[in-house]
């Protein structure tokens, strides 16, 4: 982040802190699979859409590993780091191919599935640490990518529809925009 400018270093950082406190404050016990995933991929591909530079996505999860797991929130103790780290690594990765992801539907969707597979294999390593049975992990695997999926999916509708009214009301600089057609 040093080459970055102290904007990006704070509108990162309060994007991780945003995330991390709306985990905590609500702790939603909805009882469904992945739901996490919604505000996660939100807040990765806002990062990117906000500031779209390459290493946004990981510096926005690795501030929001950090400071979920100094602040307690969630179960696993350092693995905490790891949930929020192996799905930004996934998007940062799959975003050098679609580096507009954010601003597009269908791109996102594919950026977030990228996310939400390594999000279900931190899972499913979780599971072989504990010497899960392989039906059992091959069900969880399943199931958490399904509601993952479905998740990942609502947050890319609402990220591209987000960014473009910001834009429109010019609360993101024009040299930050992937194309004027995007503001009419």
């Amino acid at each position: 982040m040093n080459s970055r400018s102290l904007n990006d270093a704070l509108l990162l950082g309060s994007l991780a802190l945003i995330f991390v406190a709306v985990k905590s404050v609500f702790r939603f016990k909805l009882g469904l699979t992945g739901h996490s995933m919604f505000f996660l991929m939100t807040t990765l591909l806002l990062a990117r859409g906000l500031v779209p530079v390459r290493g946004s996505v990981f510096y926005c999860g690795l501030i929001a590993g950090l400071l979920a797991m100094v602040l307690g929130v969630g179960k696993g103790g350092p693995l905490v780091l790891l949930k929020f780290m192996m799905p930004a690594i996934a998007v940062e990765l799959a975003l050098t191919a679609l580096p507009f992801a954010p601003w597009y539907r269908l791109q996102a969707m594919v950026v977030a599935f990228a996310g939400v597979l390594a999000w279900t294999a931190k899972g499913a390593m979780e599971l072989m640490l504990a010497s899960a049975a392989y039906e059992v992990i091959v069900i969880q695997v399943g199931w958490k990518l399904l509601g993952g999926c479905v998740f990942a999916a609502l947050a890319c509708l609402m990220v591209p529809t987000l960014l473009r009214h910001l834009a429109h009301h010019q609360l993101i600089p024009p040299s930050r925009l992937p194309g004027k057609e995007l503001c009419q």
